[in-house]
């Protein structure tokens, strides 16, 4: 496969790292929390910093791209992909505060699974957004994530189903039908964000 040049603004790549390495460093704090479950308000403060970070890197992107003559990529292709990340940032950021809002006393097995896909997801992207500037070795980053959203589709339906099947209070059943939603739409999100940079990987080959 031959590879053409791409203009050249390191502050571009630079800014996608810390995206993805913020991303993947929400994803760890959120199985962090699930998988420990203590010292909840803590951790949820934790994980709003890691937004508010997001939300400036979003930032500098977006005012890179009003002020680049040329860019690295298609501009909207640019602009999809971050608002992507974020939406999996904010997903995390909302899986957290409604733990508490619900009083989950103690995460499912399904739960910290799911989280534990999301971890797995943030990684695979935080690496395949350092290899974006040279174009190589990035499929076998994509396939994971996919691999890892099809494991998370079979999964939480399976999760719902055993609510309706095992569950006897029914607010039980509406917390976490909810919950597993969440995690799937966060889920969902870092595979949008994949897919917006196979485009932009397939553009530029």
């Amino acid at each position: 496969m031959s590879f053409r040049l791409l203009p050249k603004d390191p502050h571009f790549f630079e800014l996608f790292i810390q995206d993805g390495d913020n991303l993947a460093a929400s994803a760890r704090a959120l199985l962090d929390l699930v998988t420990v479950y203590d010292r909840l308000d803590e951790r949820i403060a934790a994980i709003q910093v890691l937004e508010k970070h997001g939300d400036e890197i979003d930032r500098e992107v977006n005012r890179r791209l009003e002020d680049a003559f040329i860019t690295p990529f298609d501009r909207e292709d640019i602009h999809e992909l971050v608002s992507r990340l974020d939406d999996v940032v904010d997903g995390i950021q909302g899986i957290a505060e409604t733990l508490v809002i619900y009083d989950v006393t103690k995460p499912t097995a399904e739960a910290v699974r799911l989280a534990q896909i999301l971890d797995a997801q943030g990684t695979e992207l935080a690496a395949a957004l350092r290899k974006l500037d040279g174009l190589k070795e990035l499929e076998p980053h994509f396939r994971a994530i996919h691999d890892l959203e099809h494991e998370a589709d079979g999964l939480s339906r399976a999760a719902v189903a055993r609510l309706f099947h095992e569950a006897t209070d029914p607010i039980e059943v509406i917390k976490w039908r909810d919950l597993y939603n969440a995690f799937e739409e966060s889920i969902d999100a870092a595979e949008d964000a994949t897919e917006a940079m196979e485009r932009m990987y397939h553009k530029a080959t």
